[in-house]
């Protein structure tokens, strides 16, 4: 892949990973484990990582300026 598209490859990975892992803690948190929680966890990804994505993809750089700001 070239490194051009290296941002949109990173706000891919990190908002898949993210949406996941906070996706699984919520259901866990909300419901407790049940036989239906693989069904619900995968079905809570696929309709939340199209918001994560392009908000990540958006984000991030903003994020990284105020970062190098803060850091000398």
């Amino acid at each position: 892949m070239p490194a051009r598209f290296a941002p949109l490859l990173f706000s891919a990975l990190l908002s898949a990973i993210m949406v996941c892992i906070v996706s699984a803690f919520v259901l866990l948190t909300s419901q407790g484990p049940h036989a239906d929680f693989t069904t619900q966890w995968i079905k809570s990804c696929l309709t939340t990582w199209p918001i994560a994505f392009p908000t990540v993809a958006v984000v991030a750089p903003w994020v990284r300026k105020i970062v190098g700001r803060m850091t000398t």
